[in-house]
């Protein structure tokens, strides 16, 4: 299997999160959550076709800007790394590098500021 292949997602039916939460409450409850977080998603992609325009690269960097003076509160830092498409790659500095909890930070406040310009699809965390 070539790198480029995804793995398709396997989501699970209600019926067996109810089972598997008789079993493991904890692990179908991290599945649920993912599988919500899967589904934003994919909801996002189907969202552009071929033909609709790239974000536009200076209301990226506005939002960016915005989730630094966030970020920046608690020592955290952030700066734009590349568009790439319709993928945002960041990379979080100051406080934020290492920091367990910059992976929620990007999950809620950077996916969310930066993902709401119109053409983004997804951001990720460079090193």
């Amino acid at each position: 299997m070539s790198m480029s292949t995804k793995t398709p997602i396997r989501f699970y039916s209600e019926e067996e999160l109810d089972a598997l939460e008789e079993q493991d409450p904890l692990a179908a409850a991290k599945i649920a959550h993912a599988q919500a977080m899967a589904a934003r998603g994919l909801d996002r992609q189907k969202r552009y076709g071929p033909d609709d325009p790239l974000p536009d690269p200076e209301a990226v960097g506005e939002a960016v800007q915005t989730v630094r003076r966030i970020l920046m509160r608690d020592g955290g830092d952030i700066e734009l790394v590349e568009i790439i498409e319709r993928d945002v790659r960041v990379r979080m500095k100051g406080a934020c590098a290492g920091c367990p909890n910059a992976v929620i930070d990007l999950k809620q406040v950077v996916e969310r500021i930066v993902g709401a310009v119109p053409g983004v699809v997804s951001v990720s965390n460079t090193f």
